[in-house]
């Protein structure tokens, strides 16, 4: 089975508009098959956005950015001054590219082809990640350490994990990497966490 975070997606494109809104901001997204969550803004994404919107500023790094929701999202906050925007997805990445410019918010967007942190060398305010459970706990934990490594001292990483996907170890792993570990919020099994990089 090929998974959303394939470099080039074979399965036919089939594009499509999705509506969303946040903190009274109106958003449209093309979507298309072979990306995350493809016909709608996923619960546990937009459980996170609502939970960091009015928290978050400075410069943004967005790991596995999809079709764009979570930086596109942030990049329309007057507090957020950059987002950059990472996946591995050739498709994803044109579909951010298009979103940017769609809901005018390119000019403080940078989107970058990675496969993780490789192509990675600045530091952040924040970094936020809807992680790819799929990929596996050792690819997921990897990406924890470098996003610590390209956080500013005071900055902080925001994920959002199910509780059945391994929510507790992750917390866990979490606290004895950061030193801290604090869920936000959690909601249906979902827990929004941050952690700061001190």
């Amino acid at each position: 089975m090929e998974h959303y975070y394939t470099a080039d997606p074979s399965v036919k494109s089939e594009e499509r508009e999705i509506e969303y809104e946040i903190a009274e901001k109106k958003f449209t997204f093309i979507s298309d098959n072979g990306v995350f969550s493809k016909n709608h803004v996923d619960i546990a994404t937009s459980f996170m956005l609502k939970t960091i919107y009015d928290e978050v500023s400075g410069d943004v790094l967005d790991v596995g950015c999809g079709y764009g929701v979570i930086g596109i999202t942030l990049a329309k906050s007057e507090r957020v001054k950059s987002v950059t925007m990472l996946d591995v997805n050739h498709r994803a990445l044109e579909l951010s590219k298009r979103n940017a410019v769609k809901n005018k918010v390119d000019s403080k967007i940078k989107i970058v082809e990675s496969d993780g942190f490789e192509n990675i060398s600045e530091s952040y305010d924040a970094i936020i990640t809807n992680p790819p459970i799929r990929a596996g706990k050792t690819v997921i934990y990897k990406m924890y350490e470098d996003a610590k490594e390209h956080l500013k001292n005071g900055g902080a990483l925001y994920i959002v994990i199910n509780k059945k996907h391994g929510a507790p170890s992750t917390i866990t792993f979490l606290h004895n990497l950061f030193g801290n570990c604090e869920v936000l919020d959690k909601k249906t099994g979902f827990n929004v966490i941050k952690c700061i990089k001190e």
